[in-house]
């Protein structure tokens, strides 16, 4: 059993489609420089850093390299994680390890990406067999629409579903000063979008973004040094598949399903709907976030277009989902994963200003990535 280990400060950039103000250095910095600032301290007091984007979207090569000056990370260690969507929540797990092995106190991770200067395509239409399955699944739609449509005939989920959480997810963006889209939609407004792969529409779909987030873990004697709140790590999971994507079972996401039941097994979580207090969700297209409630275990196979349509997982509702708008209003891909942690500590040490649920004991965040890879990470006010 490795230490304790709290999130005690969090800082993210204004994110948006093109930070031209910015370098991608600036940007890590303006996040790093927030997150120091949120627990009140010096970069002297870093003991090491885990930081990760895309660098092959952006075609970088050693990206970490230059990235130095905005991470303030000369002559430190430092650890790289790339692994796709699920990049920023693999390099909190990182710092997560750092801390909880006992050889570092206080760890930054930082992720972010800058969209504007990368060609997102050109490096995802290699993630599939080229022969069999790189005409249909060479990118993010593809695939997305294969399986909400597998879906749909399966448990009869409609349009309308995934329509209704993204209006959610959409507005809930309104209340976060950090978000890349923010504007009031309504479902007819997403039915309406203009389509880009059956069933999946514009207003389904996340855009691509400029930012960073910066997340900092501290083992539970220096937690309680700087921060009177922290957010505790209860389980943090990873679970990999093959990468086949023809060989997927279509109306799951099997990783998903393990790294949830995983995590709430070392979290004592058995009823998540109802135990969680709010969950930030790695959701790329709002399809997703009907199918994928299953998976979560939020509800029995097939039941996840009864609990969208219940309203349960509005800000109002039993369970409040991606208060922050989610990733289909911001996604800074190597960030992505990192600012659903980041947010839901925020939750948890009560800072996330208007879009702050209420008291918040128990929180969830999730990554989802590569080739159908899923992270989940737990936090909560109290000590594991």
């Amino acid at each position: 059993m490795g230490r304790r280990v709290g999130i005690i400060g969090v800082g993210q950039t204004h994110h948006a489609s093109q930070r031209l103000d910015a370098s991608g250095v600036e940007l890590i910095s303006e996040a790093v420089s927030r997150a120091l600032d949120d627990a009140g301290l010096s970069m002297r007091q870093v003991d090491a850093f885990v930081i990760g984007n895309m660098d092959h979207f952006e075609n970088i090569n050693y990206v970490d390299m230059w990235a130095t000056d905005g991470l303030g990370s000369s002559m430190s260690p430092v650890l790289k994680c790339t692994t796709g969507g699920t990049t920023g929540n693999t390099v909190a797990a990182a710092a997560y390890y750092h801390v909880a092995s006992g050889f570092f106190d206080v760890v930054l991770a930082v992720g972010w990406e800058k969209n504007s200067e990368s060609d997102t395509q050109a490096a995802i239409a290699t993630c599939a067999n080229p022969v069999l399955e790189r005409d249909a699944f060479a990118g993010a739609i593809g695939p997305l629409a294969t399986e909400y449509s597998m879906y749909m005939k399966a448990y009869g989920a409609t349009e309308e579903d995934a329509a209704i959480v993204a209006a959610r997810d959409r507005n809930n963006a309104l209340n976060n000063p950090y978000a890349h889209n923010r504007m009031h939609v309504t479902v007819q407004d997403v039915l309406n979008s203009p389509m880009l792969a059956y069933p999946i529409k514009f207003l389904d779909m996340c855009p691509r973004s400029d930012g960073a987030c910066a997340v900092l873990f501290a083992s539970e004697q220096a937690a309680g040094k700087h921060c009177d709140r922290p957010a505790w790590i209860h389980a943090s999971v990873v679970r990999h598949d093959f990468s086949y994507l023809g060989d997927l079972e279509w109306t799951r996401l099997y990783t998903l399903e393990t790294a949830s039941a995983a995590a709430y097994r070392y979290a004592g979580i058995t009823d998540p709907l109802k135990q969680f207090d709010v969950a930030e969700l790695y959701l790329p297209a709002s399809t997703c976030a009907v199918k994928w409630m299953d998976s979560l275990l939020f509800c029995e196979r097939g039941g996840a277009p009864g609990l969208v349509r219940s309203g349960a997982t509005h800000m109002d509702g039993v369970l409040p989902v991606n208060p922050s708008g989610g990733v289909i209003s911001t996604n800074p891909i190597g960030a992505t994963a990192m600012i659903r942690v980041g947010e839901a500590a925020w939750q948890v040490m009560g800072r996330a200003g208007d879009r702050q649920v209420g008291r918040v004991r128990k929180a969830l965040a999730t990554g989802y990535g590569g080739c159908a890879w899923s992270n989940v990470m737990i936090l909560g006010e109290d000590l594991p």
